[in-house]
């Protein structure tokens, strides 16, 4: 393909994306989703990290929406910062439910914008650190009795479980019980609602799921 042809359809196709990204968007959504994707882009001839910030929403008819795309040198609660106030300045007054990542600083930045929203960190990010900081040989004893905790079926009996997980567990892994119990209050805003909105918002899948189409589409064919 010509470079003519490449300038051609990006002369198109750019207004377009940018009408697109700065459409009105509907005044509340039930549930939305942030979070970012990186990429390595060549830009002067050497590759650089990129951050995609997607957010994806659910509106009040029940139908996921793509609210927008931003892109950034890197993924922090200061850029989401400026993210949330477009979408506020594109006419989103209000958001329920907004699950996220534990990126730190993630719930502080959209209480700046949206007070009134509830923050749900993704449970499986959690689960995952957590691991990370597990020897191997505990992995499994470790996981059956966490697993007490975000399955639990009301709030009082996965505190009560964190609570048994503590003294069993505490002293080899202070800092994996010392995360959950910081972030119990947005780890655990899942339990207030029905099982079908649970797994909606306990995770960050929905977004995770729209980032491995993106993988697909972009991802570059071995010659």
């Amino acid at each position: 393909v010509s470079n003519g042809t490449i300038n051609a359809i990006t002369d198109r196709l750019v207004p377009e994306l940018r009408a697109w990204q700065e459409r009105e968007l509907e005044a509340v959504y039930p549930f939305v989703w942030l979070d970012a994707i990186h990429y390595k882009i060549k830009e002067n001839g050497r590759f650089i990290s990129k951050a995609l910030y997607t957010i994806l929403g659910l509106n009040i008819e029940g139908k996921k929406e793509l609210l927008g795309l931003y892109l950034s040198e890197s993924e922090g609660a200061r850029y989401w910062l400026s993210v949330l106030t477009d979408m506020q300045n594109r006419g989103v007054k209000d958001i329920l439910i907004a699950s996220v990542d534990g990126l730190k600083g993630f719930p502080e930045a959209i209480e700046a914008v949206y007070p009134k929203t509830e923050v749900q960190l993704c449970v499986i990010h959690q689960i995952r650190n957590s691991v990370k900081y597990v020897a191997s040989k505990n992995q499994k004893a470790f996981m059956s009795d966490l697993k007490c905790v975000y399955r639990a079926t009301t709030q009082n009996a996965a505190e009560q479980a964190l609570d048994e997980l503590e003294p069993k567990w505490g002293a080899q892994y202070p800092l994996v019980i010392k995360s959950w119990r910081s972030k119990w209050e947005n780890l655990s805003v899942y339990f207030k609602y029905p099982e079908q909105v649970r797994r909606a918002i306990y995770t960050t899948n929905a977004v995770e799921a729209v980032h491995r189409q993106f993988r697909k589409l972009t991802k570059t064919k071995g010659g």
